[in-house]
C-alpha cells in the first residue's frame, strides 16, 4: 500500500467515527431529560466529530490552502460553540427554565457559592 492508500484509508475511518459522534449528539439531543444534558450532548460530541470530519477531509484533499482553510473552520467551531452553549445555560438558569432537582453542584443560585455534592461525606 502506498502512504496515498493510508492516507484515504484514514480519511475515510475519521470521516465515519465525526459521522458515528455527530449522530450520536443528535440522539443526546432528543433522548436527554433537560435543558443543561441536552446542550452538553450538543456540543460536546459535535465539536469532537467536527475536529474528525474536517481531518478526514484534509487528509484526503491534501491540498496546504485547504488544510489552512478546514484548521480555521476547527478552531473557530472549538470558540463558539463552547462559548454560546455557555452563554444559553446562563440565560436559561436565569429563565427558570433548569431542573434544580436534577444538578449536583448548583454556583448560580442563591445559596453558598460552593455546595457539597449529593451524597459526598
Amino acid at each position: 500500500m502506498s502512504w496515498t492508500q493510508v492516507a484515504d484509508l484514514a480519511a475515510a475511518v475519521c470521516i465515519l467515527l465525526g459521522a458515528l459522534l455527530a449522530l450520536i449528539a443528535a440522539i443526546g439531543v432528543v433522548r436527554l431529560p433537560d435543558l443543561l444534558t441536552r446542550m452538553h450532548a450538543a456540543t460536546k460530541p459535535q465539536v469532537l466529530g467536527t475536529v474528525l470530519v474536517m481531518t478526514g477531509v484534509a487528509l484526503r484533499l491534501r491540498d496546504p490552502g485547504v488544510v489552512g482553510m478546514l484548521a480555521l473552520i476547527v478552531l473557530l467551531q472549538m470558540a463558539t460553540s463552547v462559548v454560546s452553549s455557555h452563554m444559553v445555560a446562563r440565560a436559561s438558569f436565569r429563565a427558570g427554565q433548569v431542573r434544580h432537582d436534577l444538578l449536583v453542584v448548583d454556583e448560580l443560585s442563591d445559596g453558598p457559592a460552593h455546595e457539597e455534592p449529593r451524597g459526598a461525606p
